[in-house]
């Protein structure tokens, strides 16, 4: 994943607005408090709530 870093430091998750913190294994944006990880296709960041994928939870 390779992202621009300016761009992730503005970024914030569309639902609540929290910090998004990066999972370049799964080549995601992940909302803790929302507990939604957002795609990274082609190294566009997909801020989509309808796109996320809900964390398991355990």
């Amino acid at each position: 994943m390779n992202v621009d870093p300016a761009l992730l430091d503005i970024l914030v998750c569309p639902q609540c607005r929290a910090t998004l913190f990066v999972d370049s294994d799964a080549d995601e944006l992940v909302c803790n408090t929302c507990q939604l990880a957002y795609p990274v296709r082609g190294d566009i960041p997909v801020m989509l709530v309808d796109e996320a994928r809900t964390l398991g939870v355990g």
